[in-house]
């Protein structure tokens, strides 16, 4: 499967799945979505009181970066953003500060602590609740938020399958790690730990003995004999520099969070949740192939190696191919973090679990690319990153389209579209903007009544389960309601001046 245009020519490879065997079920009702959303608003609306009450108490003591820190330390409030935390391995109130505390500091942290800890098991009981109701991946983001809160809950770290390394917690590969005295660099990936000095002035160690950066540089100057970095959840194969594929590679690790945060019930079932929740086991899946990414060291290398699969190559600046199951970016300023978020989105629907050979094929195409687009809207912030927003070019795009120009194309006829279809549509581009439309209103409107629903909507796609009707089921809308509530989830978005052109097809 590719995710560009059909191709009839020789393939860079082959390769075969077995079909996902999906139960479909019934989307959790709305109701029960807006329930535990009304909670979670005022759960934090309250956390945000403690907050500044915390930040007041710090003034009101002369301490005014632990004030300020107080203040920082609540998430953005808004419907059209999901917020997705990034969770610390140790305790922040852990690291040693700036000399010793005073008495009026220990007693501020100690206050500070205790507040975050009963946030934490609010938290924690919220997503109780929510895996009850059926929201599977809301639980699974809510307990990432304990575990800001509270970085030592067990009960949190336990269901992600962590376990304490030190003062850190780890997971089950970072563990391997350890155990290999290998340490990770953001400059170099994984090495043993007795080499990174010697890689800090430049020394590199291949087959056996020790060369020199230069030296190293030109025996990976071939793709062939390229470096490769691995972490986690990924291989990346490059000829560019090493320090390149170890930024890249961390970059992905931090899409696949994103991703995993968001779409949680798409690798997770309810019932996993649900009995990690009660200390009954992690929810953690097992160990999975690393997905593979090819990464340039130019354009034009990029352009020759994947002509004969794509004829077209040379207009994309990043591909992501089904048939073998790798994407493939280079390096250049051309290169920006929205093509990488797109094509890596299409890698993790397709290979984080078993799916159809060539999902979209015969309907339902649309999601497939709406999802990716709408991953192009991420964001990172310290400590956090988001997803969506009504200043997102591609949603601005949709907008105009619709309220401006006219062009819909309604979702009883777009869910019928298959992949050759929509392809050759000459609509292509406004098609584009519609599917990214779509699948931001399905994540935010009304507070994510639908969110649920998409993410079976995408296992029962990439399952090959899906019918033209499916989306309607699982939202329990008809298509013509749907389609008049995505007019009005558009209409009510603010003007925003868009600052670069829009739609361009997403494989470029």
């Amino acid at each position: 499967m590719q995710f560009f245009a059909p191709c009839s020519n020789a393939r860079l490879g082959a390769w075969s799945r077995c079909v996902a065997v999906l139960f479909v079920a019934a989307a959790p009702g709305p109701v029960a979505a807006q329930e535990i959303q009304q909670a979670q608003s005022k759960l934090e609306a309250t956390w945000g009181q403690q907050l500044e009450q915390l930040a007041h108490d710090a003034e009101s003591r002369g301490l005014a970066a632990e004030a300020a820190q107080a203040r920082r330390w609540k998430l953005p409030d808004d419907p059209q953003r999901l917020v997705l935390v990034r969770v610390p391995r140790q305790h922040d109130l852990d690291v040693d500060a700036d000399g010793p505390l005073d008495e009026q500091q220990q007693r501020w942290r100690d206050a500070w602590r205790a507040a975050r800890d009963r946030q934490a098991d609010a938290l924690f009981a919220l997503a109780r609740r929510a895996i009850g109701l059926g929201q599977t991946s809301l639980a699974y983001r809510l307990v990432l938020n304990t575990l800001r809160e509270n970085p030592d809950h067990e009960a949190a770290r336990k269901l992600l399958g962590q376990r304490r390394s030190g003062r850190r917690w780890a997971t089950p590969y970072e563990v391997r790690k350890a155990a290999a005295k290998q340490v990770w660099d953001d400059r170099f990936g994984w090495l043993p730990a007795d080499r990174l000095a010697r890689y800090e002035q430049g020394e590199r160690f291949h087959r056996g003995r020790w060369i020199s950066a230069a030296e190293d540089a030109r025996l990976h100057a071939d793709i062939l004999h390229s470096w490769q970095v691995e972490t986690e959840h990924y291989l990346v194969i490059t000829n560019h520099q090493l320090e390149s594929g170890a930024r890249l590679a961390a970059r992905l690790e931090r899409l696949y969070d994103v991703w995993q945060q968001t779409f949680a019930s798409y690798t997770v079932t309810q019932e996993q949740l649900a009995r990690g929740l009660e200390g009954q086991g992690s929810a953690r899946r097992g160990a999975t192939p690393s997905l593979r990414v090819v990464y340039f060291r130019d354009r034009e290398e990029y352009v020759t190696a994947l002509r004969p699969a794509q004829p077209n190559i040379e207009i994309t600046i990043g591909i992501y191919f089904g048939s073998t199951k790798t994407a493939y970016f280079f390096a250049d300023e051309e290169q920006d973090d929205a093509t990488l978020d797109h094509e890596a989105t299409h890698q993790l629907f397709s290979e984080t679990r078993a799916t159809s050979d060539e999902p979209g094929l015969r309907d339902n195409f649309w999601i497939i690319e709406g999802i990716a687009l709408y991953m192009e809207s991420l964001v990172e912030h310290d400590g956090y990153a988001t997803l969506g927003g009504p200043d997102n070019v591609r949603l601005q795009a949709a907008r105009q389209r619709l309220l401006g120009d006219g062009f819909y194309v309604p979702l009883a006829e777009l869910t019928r579209f298959g992949r050759d279809q929509l392809q050759h549509d000459e609509r292509i581009a406004m098609i584009y903007s519609q599917a990214s439309g779509l699948a931001h209103f399905l994540m935010h409107a009304e507070a994510g009544r639908y969110r649920e629903a998409l993410v079976r909507y995408l296992l029962a796609v990439y399952g090959g389960q899906a019918g033209p009707e499916t989306l309607a089921e699982l939202t329990g809308q008809s298509y013509a309601e749907l389609d008049q509530q995505y007019r009005a989830f558009l209409q009510a978005l603010p003007d925003v001046t868009l600052k670069s052109p829009a739609d361009v097809p997403a494989d470029r």
